[in-house]
């Protein structure tokens, strides 16, 4: 397998990218490293959003353990019910989740579930919650996608954009190579790469200015839970636009229509809706 990831029109080359490291002869994958950071990251800024906001720091923290847990549940879910026939003969690999199948907004609604029922029961507001976790949930989201990079995975067609990258054909599965990524293919000191979309740096990327853009907003927020609305629409935005450039899509049976993006135009439209509604009644009441 050939290890090399270039980004030609940024004129950045990079030689032998790993995809793990060994401890004696223990193989611990930089996806693992990259999402255990990301989980580390959004927890403190979690604890800290928490902290200013005169919450209790320790019941965030008690939430985070089990968001962890469930989300890895939930996100595999997702991925499993939307990939039906790659599991449906061999129940076991399921279970086989270093093998791959994490889908991302899997994790999300189960991480909104997880919180919905934890604070009926520690008698706290699903909405408080909402505003102050989803800060450290969003920059998770951008620091975890760079454990696509390494996978070589979450790519998008052919294209010759700014940011356009180069992989190697050896180092991706050869089912999500289209006909368009064969037709552009190109040799480098005798290795053939497709050039695609780097699809995982884009969402990254949207999410890094989604997490600033909150930072910035929450101050001016009209309702509880309006940071929670404004994250779920905005990530929802640039996940539709995101989705249709990428060639791993889950589909809805055999409709054609690609889940995540359908779920992230629903979101937008009941999110714009619900903020719409929420203003005005907060307007009318103080006429």
């Amino acid at each position: 397998m050939d290890y090399n990831i270039n980004f030609p029109n940024l004129h950045i080359f990079l030689k032998h990218v790993g995809k793990q490291v060994y401890i004696g002869d223990f193989a611990i994958a930089f996806y693992g490293m990259v999402i255990a950071f990301a989980v580390l990251m959004g927890i403190t800024i979690g604890c800290r959003e928490a902290k200013r906001t005169g919450q209790d720091v320790e019941a965030y923290m008690d939430l985070a353990l089990y968001e962890v847990i469930f989300c890895v549940i939930g996100a595999r879910l997702y991925y499993v019910i939307f990939s039906w026939d790659a599991y449906k003969d061999n129940l076991w690999s399921i279970f086989k989740i270093r093998e791959g199948g994490l889908a991302i907004y899997g994790a999300i609604i189960t991480a909104l579930i997880v919180a919905f029922v934890y604070a009926k029961i520690k008698k706290m507001r699903f909405t408080q919650i909402g505003d102050t976790a989803i800060l450290g949930l969003v920059l998770g989201q951008a620091i975890g996608r760079w454990g696509n990079f390494f996978n070589r995975e979450a790519f998008g067609q052919y294209s010759d954009g700014l940011l356009a990258m180069q992989l190697p054909v050896t180092a991706v599965r050869g089912d999500e190579i289209t006909a368009q990524m064969s037709e552009h293919a190109v040799i480098l000191d005798g290795i053939k790469y497709i050039q695609v979309h780097p699809t995982f740096l884009y969402e990254s990327l949207w999410n890094i200015g989604l997490f600033i853009l909150l930072n910035v907003f929450k101050k001016y927020k009209k309702f509880e839970g309006e940071v929670l609305l404004w994250y779920l629409g905005g990530y929802g935005i640039g996940r539709f636009w995101i989705e249709s450039l990428r060639t791993d899509q889950l589909i809805i049976g055999n409709t054609g229509i690609p889940v995540s993006q359908l779920l992230a135009g629903v979101l937008v439209v009941a999110c714009v809706a619900i903020e719409i509604v929420m203003r005005r009644k907060i307007s009318h009441k103080s006429v």
